[in-house]
C-alpha cells in the first residue's frame, strides 16, 4: 500500500460523515499511564480532504517524525486545540476524569467550532457536539491521529522542561513512564512535585516512597 493509499484510507470515517457536518474534529490525548506529568489532550481539524503525508497514530512515528509533523499540523490545519490537566487535577478527580477534562478544554480552545468530533475510543462527557467513538481511532482516522501526534509532543516538551527543572528522575527520556530507572530514581531522590501521588500510592502505603513535608 503506497503512502497516498493509505492517507486515504485514514480518512474514512472522515468521508463517511462529510456530507452531514463541515467540521470534523479529531481528539485524542497523551499521558494517561505515566507517574508524573500531565495528561494532554488536543483536537485538530483538518480542511475537507486534506491529506498530510505521514501522518499516523504517534505510537508509530520517531519522536523526530512526530516533530516535524508536529509543525506541518499546526500550519496546515483548519484550527488546533490543546488542553491540560496537570499532576494535581488527576490526584484530585482521578485520570479519566482529567483526561476528559482535558480534552474538554481542547474543544473550547478551537478557533473553528467542530460540528462532530470523531474520538479515540471514548465518549466524552458534557459536550453538545455530536461525537462518535472510535476503537483504536488514532490508526483509523487521519484526524484523530493528526490529534495524537500534537498532545503527544507537546507532553514530551513539557517533560523535557520538567527534567531541567528536576534533574535526576530522568523525565527526559522516559517521560514519566514507570520504567525500572524511573523507580529507583524516585526510591533513590523521593517524590516529585509533579508525581501523581495516586499512581504511587501503594509504594507510599508500604514505606517504599516518602511524600515530602510541604
Amino acid at each position: 500500500m503506497d503512502e497516498n493509499e493509505r492517507l486515504t484510507l485514514m480518512t474514512t470515517f472522515e468521508r463517511k460523515y462529510s456530507e452531514s457536518y463541515v467540521n470534523i474534529c479529531g481528539i485524542d490525548e497523551a499521558g494517561r499511564g505515566p507517574l508524573a506529568g500531565p495528561v494532554v489532550a488536543a483536537a485538530v481539524i483538518l480542511p475537507t480532504g486534506h491529506l498530510i503525508p505521514g501522518v499516523n497514530d504517534s505510537k508509530k512515528l520517531t519522536e523526530k517524525k512526530r516533530e516535524k509533523l508536529f509543525d506541518v499540523i499546526m500550519e496546515e490545519a483548519l484550527a488546533v486545540g490543546v488542553g491540560i490537566s496537570d499532576h494535581k487535577v488527576i490526584d484530585e478527580i482521578n485520570i479519566l476524569q482529567a483526561t476528559y477534562r482535558a480534552m474538554r478544554e481542547a474543544i473550547d480552545s478551537l478557533s473553528v467550532k467542530p460540528d462532530l468530533l470523531l474520538c479515540d475510543a471514548v465518549e466524552i462527557p458534557d459536550v453538545d457536539i455530536p461525537q462518535v467513538p472510535i476503537v483504536k481511532g488514532d490508526a483509523k482516522s487521519l484526524s484523530i491521529a493528526a490529534a495524537s501526534i500534537i498532545a503527544k509532543v507537546t507532553r514530551d516538551r513539557m517533560m523535557r522542561d520538567f527534567d531541567e527543572e528536576y534533574p535526576g528522575y530522568g523525565f527526559a527520556g522516559h517521560k514519566g513512564y514507570g520504567t525500572k530507572a524511573h523507580y529507583a530514581a524516585i526510591e533513590k531522590l523521593g517524590i516529585s512535585p509533579i508525581h501523581r501521588y495516586t499512581f504511587l500510592q501503594k509504594r507510599i502505603d508500604s514505606g517504599k516512597l516518602i511524600i515530602p513535608e510541604a
